[in-house]
């Protein structure tokens, strides 16, 4: 069998933040997940992405320690280039940090992004229209 991947997960220090930080972008994480040692949302296309609290993580590896700084990146499709800019100064003004301000790449996206309360990398971008 060919292993197939299923899930991402995110270790966070703190549930409540993350989830309020990830349900500004839409993603719709049951009320009183906070309470939650582990919880998962399916996403489109069937990847579901979980959260464990660290607290989770070392009670089974009593000296798990978070690595600071995230090796991956999250990128969500905002649909327009407009809707990044939007998105960005939505997270952005609720005091989320700047990772890279809005600008046009020149792989042919509107392109931004911020860092989850847990110091991930979450990317916005959406296609730039045709000659932009």
């Amino acid at each position: 069998m060919t292993p197939r991947i299923a899930v991402i997960e995110l270790v966070v220090e703190d549930m409540g933040r993350s989830f309020a930080f990830y349900r500004r972008l839409g993603l719709d994480i049951p009320a009183g997940a906070e309470n939650a040692p582990h919880v998962e949302v399916e996403l489109p296309g069937g990847l579901k992405l979980a959260w464990d609290s660290v607290a989770t993580i070392r009670s089974y590896d009593p000296n798990y320690q978070q690595p600071g700084v995230s090796q991956i990146a999250l990128a969500f499709d905002c649909g327009a280039p407009h809707g990044v800019d939007s998105v960005f100064e939505d997270l952005t003004t609720a005091g989320y940090r700047s990772e890279h301000t809005p600008w046009d790449a020149v792989w042919g996206q509107r392109y931004a992004a911020v860092l989850d309360p847990d110091g991930n990398q979450v990317d916005l971008f959406a296609a730039l229209p045709s000659g932009g």
